[in-house]
């Protein structure tokens, strides 16, 4: 019998059961080389972090219960960890991409992240989580798309479009940082980027000239799903397109009731989906504005991003004053309503074809209660630190899920308190202890002057509250139990309150943290450690082979562990299963 003939009868019968066995959930794979690029978004040159030399980086699509393999290869002169915002990461936090539970990827080094979207649908994005790295760009959408066989709760778009709004500074990430660790504010951004632009020069003395702008094409009459992520600093945006109205249908991996919008705030690192309605008359090109909100608007209307809205019969350029902004610039009321306007589509299926609201989150009972308070920045040890509840957090050099792994002590605290310390801030490395199934009501509690954004990794929550002034006992009287959004990332106003609800039923160590990029990098955050006594692979999975080591176990780490953890972790089945086509190609030849 031939070589060939020996591989091929041996070798397809295995190709056949494989394809079986990965049928259901398939493989996607990407290849990000991450890198400094020149590029002038505000008409400045500069030093941005570019994904494969594009800036932003490249859109992961997926499907339900994909498993994503992302092979990173860093070029960056200092490490770097790719954060998957609103991924659950669900068994798997060693996959999530922050310094709690991954040593960072040296320079010149590879990784590959490997990790399946289960259960859930959806618009996400990514990030570097490192450094302050976020302030000059890394980030990209992320995408996950229902099965086929899950209906959707509105008719298919014809097409799908990704905005990227952020505020921008034009110093780079290293003097922001800088700046910060030398006890200064970053002050009013230079601008707003979308999709990694600068803006439309609407108004010549606003708006040097020569600046790259976004343009957005598309045909009249048609619909179009605008998927639209906040992925700057620390400014809440106001969205809104010229004379015309956008449907809300999606917000973080949740179908909405669909409501109808002028314009709506998005926070720092939240994700929403809108359906738009080409239904005007193209008399010339439309505006499409995210500008800053909650400050001086005529101080800062340099932070004001612009793109263009363009009819394939479009008979004209866009002129003449942008769309109002909502007129409540000392009174944000009407931003706390339109938030609680947002509710979940408790009809509608999500990634499975049960409705999202079978989940009857209203009638389960709290296990835990925690009330987390964030003030204006104060100094600690001389130096000028943000807080969660008096703490502020500070990463340990070993991450917290590879301590528990080794059984390494010292590294954390498991001590985090329930309500806010009544002495002096301190600066630790505090958890709080979740419990397995356990059901955990969060107080957000912002003290500060500005609006915050709270992310959670690992979970979506349900937010089932918000008012100003301080939460009591009592304020539990006014909380949504039916159809309050489940979503990843939750606003805070200024002086002001956010309840949420949390299901605590994915084993892992999970990040708590505010999206404002200068209060998380000093320190206000924390992590949530949720541990299965009965410790089984059912609940988490095992430590992936390629991990890194760092911190106290540092010696762990061989340079030879650079090459195995490169793309061989990604590219083993996509090679796999290219040989096993040759094989059987080589076979079909041989008869």
């Amino acid at each position: 019998m031939s070589l060939i003939r020996f591989l091929g009868l041996f070798l397809v019968p295995i190709a056949l059961l494989l394809s079986l066995c990965f049928a259901e959930d398939p493989f996607v794979f990407y290849d990000f080389e991450v890198s400094y690029i020149t590029a002038s978004p505000l008409g400045v040159p500069q030093q941005v972090i570019a994904i494969n030399n594009k800036f932003p980086g490249p859109t992961i699509n997926a499907t339900t219960n994909n498993n994503v393999v992302v092979n990173v290869r860093n070029k960056l002169d200092e490490g770097l960890l790719i954060h998957w915002s609103g991924i659950q990461q669900r068994r798997s936090s060693w996959q999530d991409g922050l310094p709690g539970t991954n040593c960072p990827i040296p320079p010149k080094w590879n990784w590959t992240y490997q990790f399946q979207v289960k259960d859930q649908i959806g618009s996400f994005f990514y990030f570097p989580s490192l450094h302050f790295q976020r302030a000059a760009g890394g980030f990209g959408s992320f995408i996950i798309n229902n099965r086929a066989i899950i209906p959707i709760p509105f008719d298919t778009p014809d097409g799908d479009i990704t905005i990227l709004i952020g505020d921008w500074y034009t110093r780079n990430h290293t003097a922001l940082r800088k700046a910060l660790d030398a006890g200064k504010d970053l002050g009013m951004p230079d601008g707003v980027l979308i999709n990694g632009k600068g803006p439309y020069r609407y108004n010549d003395t606003l708006v040097p000239d020569g600046i790259d702008y976004e343009t957005i094409n598309v045909h009249p009459g048609k619909t179009y799903r605008l998927r639209v992520t906040n992925v700057g600093i620390s400014t809440s945006l106001n969205f809104r397109i010229q004379s015309h109205n956008v449907l809300l249908a999606e917000t973080e991996g949740s179908y909405t009731v669909q409501q109808n919008y002028t314009s709506l705030d998005i926070h720092v690192g939240q994700s929403y989906s809108f359906l738009l309605t080409t239904d005007q008359n193209a008399s010339s090109d439309y505006y499409i504005v995210a500008s800053a909100r909650f400050v001086n608007e005529s101080q800062w209307k340099r932070v004001t991003g612009v793109a263009i809205l363009h009819y394939s019969n479009s008979k004209g350029k866009a002129a003449g004053p942008l769309p109002d902004p909502p007129q409540d610039e000392y009174d944000k009321t009407f931003s706390m309503n339109q938030a609680r306007s947002i509710r979940w589509n408790v009809s509608a299926s999500g990634a499975r074809p049960n409705p999202q609201g079978s989940f009857r989150y209203g009638s389960i009972n709290v296990t835990e209660i925690i009330v987390l308070e964030n003030k204006p920045p104060v100094t600690i040890d001389g130096k000028r630190r943000t807080t969660l509840s008096g703490i502020s957090f500070v990463n340990p050099a070993t991450p917290i899920r590879l301590a528990d792994q080794f059984k390494v002590k010292g590294v954390y605290k498991l001590d985090f308190p329930n309500t806010p310390l009544t002495g002096p801030p301190k600066m630790e490395t505090s958890v709080i202890n979740g419990t397995y199934r356990g059901f955990m009501e969060v107080i957000l509690q912002n003290n500060d002057t500005k609006v915050q954004s709270y992310h959670m990794s690992g979970y979506a929550f349900f937010v089932v509250g918000m008012d100003y002034g301080e939460w009591s006992e009592n304020s539990r009287g006014t909380y949504n139990k039916w159809d309050g959004i489940a979503r990843t990332t939750t606003q805070v106003y200024p002086g002001a309150w956010t309840a949420i609800l949390i299901s605590l039923d994915n084993v892992g160590v999970w990040n708590l943290r505010t999206e404002n990029l200068d209060s998380w990098y000093l320190g206000q955050e924390t992590y949530v450690r949720v541990v299965n006594p009965e410790a089984t692979n059912k609940t988490e999975l095992p430590m992936p082979d390629n991990a890194l080591y760092c911190g106290a176990l540092s010696k762990l780490q061989k340079p030879q562990d650079v090459s195995l953890a490169t793309s061989i972790t990604g590219s083993r089945y996509k090679l796999f299963f290219t040989v096993l086509m040759v094989a059987s190609a080589l076979l079909v030849l041989s008869r």
